[in-house]
């Protein structure tokens, strides 16, 4: 747990899920950055002091990683707060961290990425993601609840903000010009263009088309089980323009389950490697499991493009957590080894526990992964036994049986 300090109190915060082990912070640079912009604590652009930024109306936070925009915005008296985010995880932990500052949990609105946004917004702060794609999707849905007076501000660390960034605020939403650069972050600050017959406060009625999303492509005959299927990925999902390299190497030595099996694509993406089992069997029930709803949804759109057979789940969640014990008797996963900016495994390993806990006795963890990352001892510690099941020069596939 660590603390964040603000002009309007101090915030306990924390990651989910919580790990007292874990020394990555709930909030960065960028977070206290627009706070102290907000609050009225940050230079202009002629070094004098900036004039508080008035809360009132509709607040829509959009990327808030672990709730700390949220949370700490909730106590504002005037303030209707709403939260858009494309990750479970950050909406559990906006949950937990609301609980720990004393706010009930409709204190704020919470919406995902693929909910109606509000039709209204009066204070729109941006926190910068990593996918240029999902801001790009994310600025058109949003930019027709802005109006000539709604307040947007962007925030993100200067390694994330490029001048692609602000190209797509300008070209979006209207002129934009950023702040000086302060512990490594940066504010946007963009301007809403007025519409023909719009005033100042009103409903807009600006219209934005809808953007390139969400794109296919065939895989090509070099993908073994998923060879000729359609992909379909909405914005921010992982390599959408192209099939990877890991998960062709996957598909290229996918295993086989039978009859009425019971297979997940854990971390699904796309769900490309849950649609190519459910096609080579289908009698399999294939459950499609992420944390982002753009990939559930990306994962839905290509499991039906491909009128794939049997039964499917598609679920947005944390990894297994919700699977019940000994009801699954293949889990295929490719997993992430970063969390935003940060490179870590831990993700993985939490994918690879709910694994073991879901797996019957006999059932099988399929994992690729790069060579070098070492998944084989997390594995074998957790299952007592880890075979490779295919390997190049890049990738290699880890197979784990659960005994008992």
């Amino acid at each position: 747990m660590n603390r964040l300090s603000t002009s309007w109190g101090a915030y306990d915060l924390t990651r989910f899920p919580e790990d007292p082990r874990d020394q990555l912070r709930a909030w960065s640079a960028a977070d206290a950055y627009l706070l102290r912009h907000l609050a009225g604590e940050s230079e202009d652009e002629d070094g004098g002091e900036a004039a508080p930024v008035a809360l009132d109306g509709d607040v829509v936070v959009v990327g808030d990683r672990w709730g700390a925009l949220t949370t700490v915005l909730a106590a504002r008296p005037s303030a209707r707060v709403t939260q858009i985010t494309d990750s479970f995880l950050a909406r559990q932990a906006t949950l937990a961290n609301l609980a720990r500052a004393g706010h009930a949990p409709d204190a704020v609105r919470l919406l995902t990425t693929r909910d109606t946004p509000p039709e209204r917004i009066d204070v729109l702060l941006v926190r910068v993601p990593k996918s240029l794609a999902l801001l790009e999707d994310q600025l058109r849905r949003l930019a027709p609840s802005l109006h000539a007076g709604t307040v947007v501000v962007g925030t993100g660390m200067v390694t994330e903000i490029h001048t692609s960034t602000l190209e797509l605020f300008e070209r979006i939403i209207g002129p934009t010009r950023t702040s000086l650069a302060r512990q490594k972050a940066r504010l946007i600050f963009t301007e809403p263009e007025p519409e023909s017959g719009s005033e100042s406060g009103s409903k807009p009625d600006r219209a934005v088309d809808a953007g390139p999303w969400p794109r296919r492509y065939v895989l090509p005959a070099d993908s073994g089980a998923g060879a000729g299927l359609t992909a379909v990925n909405h914005a921010g999902i992982f390599c959408a323009e192209r099939l990877d390299i890991g998960t062709r190497f996957l598909l290229q030595n996918l295993p086989e389950s039978h009859g009425d099996a019971h297979v997940v694509d854990l971390g699904c993406g796309n769900g490309i490697l849950g649609t190519a089992a459910a096609v080579a069997n289908p009698e399999a029930r294939v459950t499609f499991v992420d944390e982002s709803y753009q990939a559930v949804a990306s994962a839905e759109a290509t499991y039906r493009a491909n009128a794939a057979a049997g039964k499917a789940e598609f679920v947005a969640g944390d990894a297994l957590t919700a699977m019940p014990a000994a009801s699954v008797d293949l889990v295929l996963n490719n997993p992430p080894f970063h969390s935003h900016q940060a490179t870590t495994d831990a993700t993985a390993q939490r994918m690879f526990r709910g694994a073991r806990d879901a797996l019957r006795p006999g059932g099988e963890l399929w994992v690729v992964g790069n060579r070098h990352l070492g998944y084989h001892v997390r594995l074998k510690r957790l299952f007592g036994n880890v075979d490779v099941a295919a390997s190049n020069r890049k990738f290699v596939i880890l197979r784990a049986v659960k005994r008992r």
